[in-house]
């Protein structure tokens, strides 16, 4: 079961919408009265608010005169509920909302006990959503009869917790329950969005998990530059933060997620090649560098092998390339040394293509400084570019745990 809650200051605007007499509704047919409190006998909208109104001047005026509360339980849970059972459901849940006291990690108290059952509220059950799940659509006046204020502050998980605890009372399941078990399903949706692109879009990403399905929430700054995102799947609604594993799924590193899984899916395509006979004919060279030529040895070349799922990959390349490597990922100071240089020498000779990689932070065009290797370019300043490359691809990570 899901809730939210939230103080405002349209009272009369959200009260015409869960009375069902806003516009806005469709279908008002499919909303009915469960109970009023306190109130006069079944006043439409505007006597509700002229009611709440009355309390209100009584004691002082506030700015956030209404909450407004939304309850969800599972459709599976209330197919039988007839008016009686949702109104012991709402009283349940306030008897669970009015009894928290919510404590901040200082130990000071952050909200006190609120006074709903004390307090004028109509409660409406709406049977019009497109999913065809009942759910309770409630206004609560924010001052009680005896003038105390039911305080907003983390409203939202008062109301949360107060679902949890009727549900698991009820033995429902509840919404961390569902959040739980369906998370998984979430991250293999997205790697597999991930997984399914030629080249990193967040555009081609989004679009993905749409079909998917899910609905996508986009924040952006002030500058519409875009900072973050949430999913969403029923009531459900996933962080991205919350998403993957160490935040791979974050906005700022689905470009190396994205980077990472193709990195890993190249490799595995080279190392299931069957290997070339003496009457095959030489793979025609391309703008990459072509890996066949450091496959033997030459002077000033040393033997660098590429392990990979238990395969093995043999190059010969030129020893000052493989002396930059070293200096740049320092296996004294950068904790994945080994999986930086394996990707840089993977780049070096050819077996790898650098994808088009996003530096910003949001769904811009691809940036890379590493389409090919220049003709006129020599071993080194390739070699440096590459290693630029495998550090934006897959991040430097320092042992002491400073960012570099």
């Amino acid at each position: 079961m899901i809730a939210k809650a939230k103080a405002i200051s349209h009272g009369i605007n959200a009260i015409r919408y869960i009375t069902g007499e806003s516009q806005h509704k469709k279908h008002p047919e499919k909303i009915h009265r469960i109970l009023d409190n306190l109130l006069p006998s079944q006043p439409d909208a505007m006597g509700i608010w002229n009611s709440m109104q009355l309390t209100l001047s009584r004691f002082r005026p506030i700015k956030n005169s209404v909450i407004r509360i939304e309850l969800s339980p599972s459709a599976e849970h209330t197919r039988f509920f007839d008016t009686e059972d949702w109104q012991q459901l709402w009283q349940d849940f306030v008897a669970e909302f009015d009894k928290q006291v919510i404590i901040g990690k200082d130990g000071k108290v952050r909200s006190c006990l609120t006074h709903l059952a004390n307090s004028k509220y109509t409660v409406w059950l709406h049977t019009e959503s497109e999913g065809g799940v009942p759910h309770l659509h409630a206004a609560v006046c924010r001052i009680d009869e005896d003038g105390n204020i039911n305080n907003d502050h983390n409203i939202h998980l008062r109301a949360q917790r107060a679902a949890e605890r009727v549900a698991k009372k009820r033995g429902w399941t509840t919404a961390a329950q569902v959040r739980n078990s369906n998370i998984h399903q979430v991250n293999r949706d997205c790697m597999n969005a991930l997984k399914s692109m030629q080249s990193w879009s967040w555009e081609e990403y989004k679009d993905s998990l749409i079909q998917k399905g899910y609905t996508v929430h986009e924040r952006k700054d002030g500058n519409g530059i875009l900072r973050g995102y949430a999913l969403v799947n029923g009531n459900t609604k996933y962080k991205a933060s919350e998403l993957g594993v160490a935040r791979n799924l974050m906005i700022s590193k689905l470009p190396k997620t994205w980077a990472k899984l193709h990195y890993q899916s190249r490799v595995d395509t080279f190392s299931n090649k069957p290997k070339e006979t003496k009457t095959e004919q030489t793979p025609k060279p391309s703008v990459y560098a072509n890996y066949t030529q450091y496959n033997t040895y030459r002077p000033g070349m040393v033997s660098y092998t590429l392990n990979h799922e238990n395969q093995e990959h043999h190059f010969y390349i030129p020893e000052r390339v493989l002396d930059c490597f070293n200096d740049e990922f320092d296996y004294r100071i950068v904790a994945n040394s080994q999986e930086l240089t394996d990707m840089a020498v993977a780049i070096f000779v050819g077996l790898l293509e650098t994808p088009n990689v996003a530096t910003g932070g949001g769904g811009g065009g691809p940036q890379s400084d590493l389409p090919w290797r220049d003709k006129d370019e020599d071993d080194l300043q390739w070699a440096r570019r590459c290693a630029r490359a495998a550090s934006r691809l897959l991040g430097k990570k320092l042992k002491n745990g400073l960012k570099r």
